[in-house]
């Protein structure tokens, strides 16, 4: 092409193709990680592994190195296993599998190579509960949630399970047993994947209609449905919450920065379910996205 040697003419310096192909797939294998979704799993793991014990930060980045090798496996895995669906819906159809950038072998050989490396550091690193709880979330994630997306909407309380786990990864890699506070831990990260998803849900109702996936049921009762799987867990996490508080493990900056939280991610619930705009669910996803990882931090400092 003329172009190229034009640029080099004016002296800037021009990637060969052979690089920006290899820099293409490796963004590709990133993008089937789905880091956005490690991002989260990585603070509840570390919050979990901090609580239990704030036992130095060797232990805890080896526990974090392993949770999220099985987790970006996982997310590969699940992408390999729905390529052919992801390719019907405009919000996937572009993922490196589904868009045939990646071919399936090759995602599915990446997917199990990094489920493996992250289950064998964690037995190494963690202990065998812990590494224990990451293969029961991996085997839960692509073998009952991921089949009942295209079965039932009841899919979102299924898969509420092993993404709640995490944080119980943390706890059990601290202190090698789960205690009463891991679970409620697991609780709260359980119930706040209900709004989280209806949210998505909402947005993108046609696509996943389109896909084929039940992740919401049809017809007239859809829009109750979503109310009920988006209000109840809002409703009930703002004093599941305060679970700390209550039992003398958090302070009272803890509290009051829990109260403040809850009360505006209950608010935005409500907008949503009043309203069942696009935006309005955007700002829903938005708020529980910031939520999360807002009132871990607040757990450790208080």
């Amino acid at each position: 092409m003329a172009t190229r040697p034009m640029l080099a003419a004016a002296g800037l310096a021009v990637a060969p193709p052979r690089v920006l192909a290899t820099s293409s797939v490796l963004s590709d294998y990133w993008a089937m990680t789905k880091p956005e979704v490690n991002f989260l799993i990585a603070i509840t793991t570390a919050a979990g592994f901090y609580l239990g014990s704030p036992s130095g930060w060797s232990p805890l980045l080896h526990t974090l190195a392993g949770t999220v090798l099985v987790a970006s496996g996982a997310a590969a895995l699940n992408q390999w296993m729905e390529h052919d669906h992801d390719a019907r819906m405009r919000r996937t159809a572009r993922r490196p599998i589904a868009a045939g950038r990646i071919e399936p072998y090759r995602a599915l050989a990446f997917g199990l190579l990094l489920s493996l490396a992250g289950i064998v550091w964690l037995v190494g690193a963690a202990g065998a509960l812990a590494s224990l709880l990451a293969v029961g979330t991996l085997l839960g994630y692509l073998f009952l949630y991921t089949p009942l997306k295209r079965r039932t909407p009841l899919c979102t309380l299924v898969g509420a399970v092993p993404g709640a786990v995490p944080p119980l990864i943390g706890w059990a890699a601290a202190r090698g047993r789960l205690d009463p506070e891991a679970w409620v831990l697991f609780g709260i990260v359980f119930l706040w994947q209900f709004p989280h998803f209806m949210a998505i849900a909402w947005m993108y109702r046609d696509d996943y209609d389109r896909a084929g996936y039940r992740v919401l049921t049809p017809g007239r009762s859809r829009a109750r449905f979503v109310t009920l799987q988006a209000l109840l867990p809002l409703i009930t996490l703002l004093p599941f919450s305060l679970l700390p508080l209550l039992a003398g493990r958090a302070s009272l900056l803890y509290g009051i920065g829990t109260m403040l939280l809850g009360v505006g991610f209950l608010s935005y619930g409500v907008r949503f379910t009043l309203r069942k705009s696009g935006s309005a669910a955007r700002q829903l996803l938005l708020v529980s996205i910031v939520y999360l990882p807002s009132l871990f931090v607040l757990l450790i400092l208080g």
